[in-house]
């Protein structure tokens, strides 16, 4: 049986971080000369998953899965599960399998506070530390639990002062909050230590947040500490999690899963059908927040703002509220709807604004935007060319 392994990654806009999950799978191939390796990515990169899957499947009649995410999250539950129920529609001669996502690992525990050492200069200096855990949170429950377990496990023994959990978007605690939050504590030092497998974006948005709280609170020693990175540590769980596979060990984390059991303010999306109806959306809209009512009968047009913390900061609250005004002094308000949503996966480069039923998007949307969206797009139906980021087909 000829059998290869597919390591699947989320996907960055910045090259250079998904140039490190490449550089990954490069050093997995190298200790796993045996086996065929390739990559996908959920999105925002290529290539996707159904293409490395379809171009797996010509030459291997065993195909194993490895999410590299490190929570159970909505992609491991919904996009990866429906890629392989495609693919083995496709190509039914073939076996695809896949592991479990890295999740609660002491391997990755351990990592983590390899990293957060680098910092400390002795178990005295070690004992007067804070640290706050940075995750990228999700819009899955579940997954934002395990979070907080990690934080725990990590915590436990190291000898410091305190840790706690924060997440860099998507849901609370929120990274700000929670470093206002440890400065009332007022500990003599605090370290960041980010709980990402690799650098972009997010790691960016940490270290900016970090230095505004350096000049906020100069008396608080404040470093942050290296993300996880490739490491052998992360590639032994890769291995282990191929292990898995072939010994016929692959549970599913779902005790606590959104789409399972019904957890406070997620209960209408038990089931099936809800979970494959919310992968799908989030195909096309990217959006992780949690699903919302949308009530498009009679509209001609809807209209989402994003109003999370980045895109808030820049002006979104402001263009939102511009908008409706603009459209209830033309007395149009009643057929073109202006919504606020949660995260739509554009953190740095909103406000981010989409448009539909036309699959127009736009970013870096200011205040002073509002007149010309307004009346050339909604109601002339004229692309505003120069905020344009995405025209979905």
């Amino acid at each position: 049986m000829k059998t290869a392994v597919i390591i699947v990654g989320h996907g960055s806009r910045d090259p250079e971080s998904n140039a490190e999950f490449e550089e990954l799978v490069s050093l997995y191939q190298k200790r796993r000369p045996d086996l065929r390796v390739g990559r996908g990515y959920i999105e925002l990169a290529r290539p996707p998953l159904a293409f490395a899957l379809a171009e797996a499947a010509q030459t291997a009649d065993h195909i194993v899965v490895v999410p590299l995410m490190l929570f159970a999250s909505g992609h491991v539950k919904n996009d990866i599960p429906l890629a392989l129920a495609s693919a083995r529609n496709r190509t039914p001669h073939v076996r695809f399998e896949a592991s479990p996502a890295l999740g609660i690992h002491p391997a990755l525990v351990s990592l983590a506070a390899e990293r957060a050492a680098t910092l400390f200069a002795s178990d005295e200096e070690k004992k007067k530390t804070a640290v706050i855990m940075v995750g990228r949170g999700s819009s899955d429950p579940d997954a934002n639990g395990d979070f907080f377990k990690v934080t725990r496990l990590f915590e436990e023994g190291r000898g410091i002062l305190w840790a706690m959990p924060s997440f860099i978007g998507i849901t609370r605690p929120l990274f700000e909050e929670t470093l206002e939050m440890a400065a009332r504590a007022r500990p003599e030092r605090l370290v960041v230590l980010p709980y990402l497998l690799f650098g972009g974006r997010l790691m960016d948005k940490i270290q900016e947040q970090s230095r505004v709280f350096v000049q906020r609170y100069p008396w608080i020693k404040t470093q942050v500490a290296p993300y996880l990175g490739a490491h052998e540590k992360l590639l032994d769980v890769i291995d282990e999690r191929v292990r898995g596979v072939w010994e016929g060990q692959v549970p599913l984390p779902c005790d606590a899963c959104q789409y399972r059991v019904p957890l406070s303010g997620f209960s209408e999306n038990v089931g099936g059908l809800k979970a494959l109806l919310w992968s799908v959306r989030h195909t096309f809209t990217h959006n992780q927040a949690a699903p919302h009512a949308h009530a498009h009968k009679g509209l001609r047009k809807h209209v989402f703002v994003c109003g999370n913390v980045d895109c808030a900061d820049k002006g979104s609250v402001s263009l939102l509220e511009t908008m409706r005004r603009l459209l209830k002094d033309l007395g149009r308000e009643k057929d073109v709807r202006v919504t606020k949503t949660s995260c739509m996966g554009r953190c740095g480069e909103g406000p981010t604004v989409a448009v539909y039923p036309d699959g127009i998007w736009y970013r870096g949307v200011r205040p002073e935007d509002a007149d010309e969206l307004v009346k050339e797009h909604l109601l002339q139906d004229k692309l505003v060319a120069r905020l344009v980021d995405n025209i979905l087909q």
